[in-house]
């Protein structure tokens, strides 16, 4: 299935991206360019989302793609927002606003409880075999890895399966993919 067109951002997204307009400079969080691809990336990765309903982690938050985008179109998920970088903790801290459902975790996956989470995101974590080693510890049994990529070009380890490939073209015409993944334990 492939998505082209534009999803509408939420009010949260909004928020969050003038915010992150104001203190993007100051506090490095996004290197230079248009923000607006951004978000379109997360909100389109994010409503093509099939979560299982649960606690789900944004490993590596930074400056909040896309934690914002799963907490405000998933309301029904809880959503910890890890970061162990404090600057940007702090701004996570200014954006979390109306989001009932995200909790900002300034630590390092490494310190997460295992076998807490039914769902994991990454956009720029790890490279994917990284995740995938946190996933084997910090997911439930049958818990899902979501991947934002450029291309579908990651094979499922053999303790998990792709369940779910979705691609989508933003609209400065990068292809971009959701890959979604179930652990088999």
């Amino acid at each position: 299935m492939s998505q082209t067109t534009k999803v509408p951002l939420l009010a949260a997204e909004t928020a969050h991206m003038t915010m992150l307009a104001k203190w993007r400079k100051a506090m490095d969080l996004v290197g230079p360019g248009p923000l607006e691809p951004h978000f379109e990336d997360a909100a389109l990765a994010m409503s093509a989302l099939k979560p299982v309903q649960g606690l789900w982690a944004d490993l590596g938050s930074g400056a909040g793609f896309p934690g914002v985008a799963l907490a405000a179109r998933h309301p029904e998920l809880t959503v910890h927002w890890v970061e162990s970088r404090q600057r940007r903790v702090a701004f996570l801290k200014r954006v979390i606003g109306p989001l009932s459902n995200a909790k900002i975790m300034h630590q390092r996956s490494e310190s997460l409880t295992d076998g807490a989470y039914i769902g994991l995101v990454s956009r720029a974590y790890k490279p994917p075999e990284g995740v995938f080693e946190d996933a084997r510890r910090l997911l439930a049994p049958g818990g899902h890895v979501a991947l934002m990529r450029a291309a579908p070009d990651v094979e499922a380890p053999p303790d998990f399966e792709m369940f779910h490939v979705e691609h989508y073209t933003l609209s400065d015409g990068r292809n971009r993919c959701l890959l979604q993944l179930r652990a088999l334990r």
